[in-house]
C-alpha cells in the first residue's frame, strides 16, 4: 500500500506555534513516527509539507496513480480552498482529513471544511498528533 501524506500551511512550525492548541511535537517528530508505523505495516509513504496551495494540488495530482490513499491536514486551506477540494475529488481514493485541534470548538470561521460532503473523505480532529497515527492505522487495517 502507498499513502501520500500532505501537511498544509504553517504545520512546519509545529512545536513552536501555539503549543497549547497544536501540541509540542514537531512536524519532524510526527513524520518520523508515521514512517516507523508505516514500516511495521509494510506501507510506503510520501510525505510533504507546503505553505502553497498549488504545491499541495500538484502533489495530489502527481501521486494519483502511485497512492492508494491520502492523509491531509490542509491547515487554513480547509476553510476556503475549493481547488484542493477539487483535486481530492478527482483523486477519488480514501482520504482522511486530519486536524490537530477540534475545529468545532475553535473560531467560527474554522468550523466549516470545504471537504465536507466528499464521499471519499473522512475527518479526524481534536486528537493532536495522534490523529495522524489513527488515520494511518485505520488505512492499514482496511488493506
Amino acid at each position: 500500500m502507498n499513502i501520500l501524506i500532505l501537511h498544509g500551511p504553517n504545520l512546519n512550525l509545529l512545536g513552536e506555534r501555539e503549543p497549547a492548541i497544536y501540541g509540542s511535537q514537531t512536524l519532524e517528530d510526527i513524520n518520523n513516527e508515521l514512517q516507523s508505523r508505516a514500516e511495521g505495516y509494510n506501507i510506503s509513504l510520501r510525505i510533504e509539507q507546503s505553505n502553497h496551495e498549488g504545491v499541495l494540488i500538484d502533489r495530489i495530482q502527481e501521486n494519483r496513480k502511485w497512492a492508494d490513499a491520502l492523509i491531509i491536514n490542509p491547515g487554513a486551506f480547509t476553510h476556503y480552498s475549493y481547488a484542493i477540494r477539487d483535486a481530492i475529488a478527482a483523486f477519488n481514493k480514501p482520504t482522511i482529513e486530519v486536524h490537530l485541534s477540534d475545529l468545532s470548538k475553535r473560531e467560527e470561521f474554522r468550523k466549516h471544511s470545504v471537504l465536507s460532503g466528499l464521499e471519499n473523505v473522512r475527518r479526524i480532529m481534536g486528537k493532536g498528533a495522534a490523529g495522524y497515527f489513527e488515520a494511518l492505522d485505520s488505512l492499514a487495517i482496511k488493506e
